[in-house]
């Protein structure tokens, strides 16, 4: 029997050096779609779920060094190629959500929003993944979200609603019993849909072969080179603010490299889920957490591209979220020295925080910055008879206003997104894209299964 276990491990250990049948609808036609003639035998693709680009400069001026004159280049800012049009299928308009952009980029066909895989007629589409495993390739999945969720099931399964989690669940175990395209390694948060009580996907999936990990300790344990199921959490992982590894997306990368490297080569999606979720949440601070742990992912797949240049990486994202604005209200600043040194995310702190003694002191403690008297009143207008999000929304309020950030919505935007290339191919992905671009090129790049 599988127990549940959330045991972590620090990030001195956990950031280890590299170790070494249903029919389907293929991909629209390529038409003029032009791809570098430097072919990958590796290709990762990066999602930063919800990252347009104010995130992007944001995270800059988040990381600049203020003794000198110059802001700094962030590493993300040298592979910058192009950006990406995110529109969903004319049927749900202009701003799309992460069941249709995922679509989008994993099959190059646009599609409603909330579906998973599927076309505007609910057919089954080919994803680059699939593709690739047809090709021989091994696959996989590293989220920071559950790997259920929209982005990692486009990917990988076909169904007509993202929220049919526990469906999306049983067909990852289903195709593969059926021979069907699933990942070879599938790592990220989603306990509460593989350990039901109706059904045990994990025992399932230990049966047909997959080793299990539910700790980062565990999954470093792990034999290298195998099938590999991880859970980390009931459904997406801990905040990088709160986990006790705040770079556990590259942590999680690393790992799925190493059980997928092979002499045919690998197709890996990678996804930075929770910079959406920051997002929808309006949490600035949350945002730059999940910037940084992403960061640290792309760092770690410019060495390893330096030493495997047959390798490929695109960054984009599926849209942007929250309408993300850095200096408001008509005051032409940003600040973002007020949220350097926080302890904690404020989801946790609205948790914590009626319990505190002194709930001024705690809030200044975790923050890393006096309060004024202003703020000193909000806080002590917080009670534990409020619910736990109008708490969170006081915080919130008081580092937007420090800060002078400012959001437009709760949902997403229709805006372009960025893309970042290197690697092998990279050059075929520069200019103004549309997202089913992307896996245009990337079905290119790949080739077809003779």
């Amino acid at each position: 029997m599988v127990i549940k276990n959330i045991y972590t491990i620090s990030l001195v250990a956990a950031v280890t050096i590299f170790s070494a049948a249903c029919t389907v609808t293929k991909p629209q036609d390529t038409g003029n779609v032009q791809t570098n003639v430097n072919t990958p035998k590796n290709i990762i693709m990066v999602i930063a779920d919800g990252m347009g680009p104010a995130y992007t400069t944001a995270y800059r001026l988040y990381k600049d060094d203020p003794n000198t004159p110059m802001v700094e280049l962030t590493a993300l800012d040298p592979f910058l190629i192009g950006t990406v049009q995110t529109y969903p299928a004319q049927v749900s308009g202009y701003v799309t959500d992460s069941a249709a952009s995922a679509t989008a980029l994993a099959a190059g066909v646009k599609t409603y929003n909330g579906a998973i895989g599927l076309d505007i007629a609910k057919q089954p589409l080919e994803s680059v993944l699939q593709r690739a495993k047809k090709l021989g390739k091994r696959t996989g999945v590293a989220v920071t979200s559950q790997i259920v969720h929209a982005t990692p099931a486009a990917y990988v399964a076909h169904n007509e609603s993202r929220n049919n989690y526990n469906e999306i669940a049983d067909s990852y175990l289903d195709d593969r019993i059926n021979g069907k395209n699933v990942a070879d390694v599938m790592l990220g948060g989603g306990w509460n849909y593989f350990i039901r009580d109706d059904r045990n996907l994990v025992d399932e999936f230990t049966s047909l072969g997959y080793q299990y990990a539910d700790s980062y300790t565990s999954l470093l344990a792990l034999p290298k080179g195998k099938p590999t199921l991880g859970l980390f959490a009931d459904k997406g992982l801990s905040k990088a603010l709160d986990d006790t590894n705040p770079y556990r997306l590259s942590v999680l990368t690393e790992s799925a490299i190493s059980h997928l490297e092979n002499a045919n080569g690998y197709f890996l999606l990678v996804e930075a889920s929770q910079v959406d979720w920051a997002g929808h949440a309006n949490d600035i601070s949350s945002a730059m957490g999940e910037m940084e742990d992403l960061e640290q992912t792309m760092k770690l797949l410019k060495t390893y591209v330096d030493m495997n240049p047959d390798t490929l990486v695109v960054l984009t994202a599926d849209h942007s979220t929250g309408g993300l604005t850095i200096g408001a209200d008509g005051d032409y600043r940003w600040s973002p020295e007020f949220i350097q040194n926080m302890k904690a995310s404020v989801t946790v702190m609205s948790e914590k925080i009626t319990s505190e003694e002194d709930m001024a002191v705690y809030v200044e403690d975790v923050f890393g910055f006096a309060l004024n008297d202003d703020e000193k009143n909000l806080i002590s207008g917080i009670s534990s008879d409020m619910e736990p999000r109008e708490r969170e929304a006081v915080l919130k309020s008081m580092l937007d206003k420090r800060t002078n950030t400012g959001w437009t919505t709760s949902g997403h935007t229709g805006i372009d997104v960025e893309v970042y290339a290197f690697g092998a191919g990279a050059k075929a992905f520069a200019g103004n894209l549309n997202n089913t671009d992307i896996a245009k090129k990337i079905f290119e790049l790949l080739g077809n299964v003779e």
